[in-house]
């Protein structure tokens, strides 16, 4: 008995060890969809079905590592392309894993570029059925107070951190996040732009409350 209480009771310690140490990779996130994720049922009726096939996904890291790799400042984005809305099982329906292509920061390493797309699958759970496409290329991540803004050559995100609640149409949220985070916030999507060929599938949905923004942790 003796033994398996000090068992116990050098787990619990583990245990409080790792909570107090916090997680490995704190940063920003920022999505948006090519479906409303605020609305009132008449629109998505209309939307559920045959929209928000599609979703740009960003992550900066503040600070942190992965497996031991540092990847402070670093950002890595996924574009995803499903069958059916990649939300549609939060509101009855049967959603398909999607596909990806995943842009990892120019500026990563080689063990850098791993540990980053290794942190994206995971946070994705499985909304990731296979990444067709992964490239390293400049990424432009910005928080500029009321806006956050991600970019490359082929895809562009703006999501501005403010969200018209009219409550006309019977408006409510009907999705949460596509990924694990810590804190979200429902943003107006400025900009939604993909056009790279290798999703089979380019996209630009401006102006439409279909985004999250917040924080993610690792």
């Amino acid at each position: 008995m003796k033994k398996i209480a000090l068992s116990f009771a050098l787990s619990a310690a583990m245990a409080a060890t790792l909570a107090a140490e916090g997680p490995s990779v704190t940063g920003t996130y920022v999505e948006a969809r090519t479906a409303e994720v605020f609305a009132g049922a008449c629109i998505m009726n209309g939307e559920a079905a045959t929209t928000g096939r599609e979703a740009l996904l960003a992550w900066k890291v503040d600070r942190g590592q992965v497996n031991g790799v540092t990847l402070d400042g670093l950002a890595v984005i996924a574009a995803l392309a499903g069958d059916t809305n990649l939300g549609i099982h939060e509101i009855g329906g049967e959603s398909t894993p999607a596909r990806a292509a995943i842009y990892v920061d120019s500026r990563a390493n080689a063990a850098q570029r791993k540990a980053l797309v290794a942190m994206v699958k995971s946070l994705s759970g499985g909304l990731i059925g296979s990444v067709v496409h992964e490239t390293a290329t400049p990424i432009q991540f910005a928080d500029q107070g009321g806006q956050i803004s991600v970019s490359t050559e082929t895809l562009k995100l703006a999501v501005g951190k403010s969200l018209d609640h009219d409550a006309s149409c019977g408006n409510k949220q009907w999705f949460n996040p596509l990924t694990r985070v810590d804190r979200a916030e429902m943003g107006t999507t400025n900009q939604n732009e993909f056009s790279a060929p290798v999703l089979n599938a380019k996209w630009s949905h401006p102006n439409k409350r279909s985004s999250f923004f917040g924080t993610f942790s690792y």
